[in-house]
């Protein structure tokens, strides 16, 4: 496997991808987070995704473990343990590939193609929780700020969004520090949702009704 697309790339962006053998290393060391199907990860600067596969892979795995014996069951919380899964690429070919890794890697496991509604739900989450833009400025490739849909599984069939303003939430810490202005507030008091959505169901987030 190539560690990087080009020198050029290199120099402009400092890409150089992370090699399997040390991925696998990392995601041991939180093994018992990549395992949890609802544990939610972020990865800043997610280039193909290379981290975020393989933590897919791990959260079907435990999916297969806990309700392979279920179609129905399997379907929705193996769509869950992708909807746990965000990511920030500034480089546009990137983003894309990262989109198409990690769909390829569940319709793989749950045997699916384009003409399932659970591969078309899957592919708006992920152009939902992958996002091409800039971790460290906290805006997107449009310069708005980057946002992020919190999914949550209600049970039979239907899911929840509510979308977090990346900025906000990357202020957690400093507002629970003891003498901060803000320490006395509970969470729900800070972080209220920039937008909360009707629960749909995988055919009504396969056609976007999300949106």
């Amino acid at each position: 496997m190539s560690l990087v697309k080009s020198k050029q790339r290199v120099a402009d962006h400092g890409e150089v991808f992370t090699p399997p053998w040390m991925v696998e290393a990392m995601l041991d060391l939180v093994k018992g987070e990549t395992e949890r199907i609802d544990s939610r990860f972020l990865e800043p600067a997610c280039g193909s995704g290379n981290f975020l596969v393989q933590i897919l892979r791990r959260k079907l795995a435990a999916v297969e473990l806990k309700y392979g014996k279920s179609d129905f069951e399997k379907r929705h919380f193996a769509l869950h343990g992708l909807m746990c899964i965000y990511g920030v690429e500034l480089l546009p070919d990137n983003i894309i590939e990262c989109r198409d890794n990690l769909l390829e890697v569940f319709a793989e496991y749950l045997r699916i193609d384009d003409t399932d509604d659970l591969y078309r739900a899957a592919s708006f989450v992920l152009s939902q929780n992958l996002v091409h833009g800039d971790a460290l400025t906290m805006l997107d490739s449009s310069k708005q700020p980057i946002t992020f849909a919190e999914w949550g599984y209600l049970g039979k069939g239907k899911f929840q969004r509510r979308d977090f303003r990346f900025d906000v939430l990357t202020h957690s810490s400093a507002f629970s520090q003891e003498g901060s202005l803000f320490a006395h507030l509970g969470k729900h008091e800070i972080f209220t949702p920039a937008r909360t959505y009707p629960a749909a169901t995988v055919g009504e987030l396969a056609v976007g009704a999300a949106i």
